[in-house]
C-alpha cells in the first residue's frame, strides 16, 4: 500500500498507508486526519483540501486538469507552485512516497 506523508504547520509529519485507487483526502480524512476539511466530500467544489505537495514528489502527479485549475484560484490559504487539492490526486503505486504539506487554514 502506498504510503503518504503529512505536514502540519507545526513540522509534525503523519505517514498514512493510503490504498490505491483512492484520493489523498480520502486517506486523511479516513484516518481523521487534521488539517484537510474536505467540506464537499471529494468532488472539487470548496477548495478545503487543499495542500502543497513537496517539491521532491512534484513530477510524480498527474498535471492539474481545469476543474482543479479553478478551485485553486479560492483556497483560503495562499496558493503556491506546489499547491493542488487533495481529492484530486488519486494514490498509485507511483505517489508511494508522497510528501504534501497541509496550509495554515482551509477556509
Amino acid at each position: 500500500m502506498p504510503e503518504i506523508t503529512y505536514v502540519a504547520v507545526d513540522g509534525t509529519a503523519r505517514t498514512i498507508d493510503v490504498p490505491s485507487g483512492t484520493s489523498v483526502m480520502r486517506g486523511a480524512v479516513t484516518h481523521d486526519l487534521d488539517g484537510i476539511v474536505a467540506q464537499c466530500g471529494g468532488n472539487a467544489q470548496c477548495a478545503t483540501c487543499h495542500v502543497y505537495v513537496d517539491d521532491t514528489s512534484l513530477d510524480q502527479l498527474e498535471p492539474v486538469q481545469p476543474k482543479e485549475e479553478h478551485m485553486l484560484d479560492f483556497t483560503a490559504a495562499p496558493r503556491r507552485p506546489g499547491s493542488r487539492l487533495s481529492c484530486q490526486l488519486k494514490v498509485t503505486a507511483t505517489l508511494d512516497g508522497l510528501v504534501v504539506h497541509l496550509p495554515e487554514r482551509q477556509y
